[in-house]
């Protein structure tokens, strides 16, 4: 049991660990620089600046800073609206109010 919890620790540290060989020296980002980076590259649809952030990390922690930065501007569009964070998240894609 305790093998597995160890295995599956040791799966998500390696997700989160940064790239260091970006061709920019040796400064290397976090998975949330790089997931900031990624989503406004997407945002203004740059394709070489949304390959280079997604080459900083890896897919899996790259996904998770996205989810996360996700979480976070729902929770404050919401707060600044006064709305729930469901409706702001049914806004933002478009959907019909629940």
């Amino acid at each position: 049991m305790f093998g597995r919890i160890r295995r599956s620790v040791a799966r998500f540290l390696n997700a989160l660990r940064v790239e260091t060989d970006t061709g920019r020296g040796a400064r290397s980002h976090n998975l949330f620089e790089a997931a900031a980076a990624y989503v406004s590259a997407c945002a203004e649809d740059d394709q070489e600046r949304i390959d280079e952030a997604a080459g900083w990390v890896s897919p899996e922690a790259l996904s998770f800073g996205v989810n996360e930065l996700a979480c976070r501007a729902v929770i404050a569009l919401a707060r600044e609206r006064d709305e729930s964070t469901r409706t702001v998240a049914r806004t933002l894609l478009g959907l019909p109010a629940a």
